[in-house]
C-alpha cells in the first residue's frame, strides 16, 4: 500500500534554467524550475511560475517579454547563486555575456547552450505566484548541441533541479524511443 503524503507536487526533478528580464532598464537572471510546456505545434507556449516578491516579474510586466535559457552541468554554481541572491541587491547580469535577439529586451545568457525568448501572451494571478505564460519567438542553440538540427539532450546536458532532495542532477540515459516503444503492445492488441 502506498503512503499518503498530502498533496505534494511529484513532478521533479525539472530543468533549472535562467529566466532572463529588463528590470529597471538592466538585465536580470533569477532561478527556476516551476515551468513547463504549455503547446506545441504552430504556436509554442510556455509557463513560468514565479513568487510575487521577485525582482524580475516587474520587468516581465513591464517590457511584456522574457527569455528562458537552459544552462548546462557546468553552470551549477552560477545556477545556484543566481537563486540564492536577489537582482535587487545584485546585479547578477556581470556574471554572464547577455546577448538580445529579435525581441530586443529579453536578455538572454551567451553562455547557456540554449535559450529561448518569448513574449508574454497572458499572466495567471495566484495568491503566491505569477504565472507568466509566454509565446516562443526564437530559440537560439549552440551549433555543438545539435544532432541534424535537433536539439540533443545529451550533448545540451542539462541542469535539473529536485525541490525534495535539494539536489541538482545531471541527465542519465535514454531508455526508450518515444512513439515507438510501444509499438509492440499495440501489434500484440492487434494480432
Amino acid at each position: 500500500m502506498k503512503q499518503r503524503l498530502g498533496a505534494q507536487n511529484a513532478l521533479y526533478p525539472l530543468p533549472a534554467v535562467l529566466v532572463g528580464a529588463l528590470v529597471e532598464g538592466r538585465p536580470n537572471f533569477i532561478t527556476v524550475s516551476h515551468l513547463g510546456v504549455l503547446t506545441t505545434g504552430q504556436e509554442e507556449f510556455i509557463g513560468v511560475g514565479l513568487n510575487k516578491v521577485h525582482f524580475t516579474n516587474a520587468g516581465i510586466r513591464q517590457t511584456g517579454t522574457f527569455s528562458v535559457c537552459i544552462p548546462d552541468e557546468k553552470m551549477v554554481e552560477l545556477v545556484d547563486y543566481c537563486g540564492l541572491v536577489s537582482g535587487k541587491n545584485v546585479d547578477k547580469s556581470e556574471m554572464f555575456e547577455v546577448f538580445y535577439g529579435e525581441l530586443g529586451t529579453a536578455p538572454m545568457v551567451a553562455q547557456c547552450p540554449v535559450c529561448m525568448e518569448c513574449r508574454l501572451h497572458q499572466v495567471i494571478d495566484f495568491p503566491d505566484h505569477d504565472l507568466f505564460i509566454g509565446e516562443i519567438v526564437e530559440t537560439h542553440a549552440e551549433p555543438e548541441v545539435l544532432q541534424e538540427g535537433r536539439l540533443d539532450l545529451g550533448r545540451i546536458r542539462p541542469l535539473l533541479f529536485d525541490l525534495h532532495g535539494r539536489q541538482y542532477w545531471a541527465l542519465g540515459r535514454p531508455l526508450a524511443a518515444a512513439w515507438k516503444a510501444g509499438l509492440k503492445l499495440m501489434e500484440k492488441e492487434q494480432g
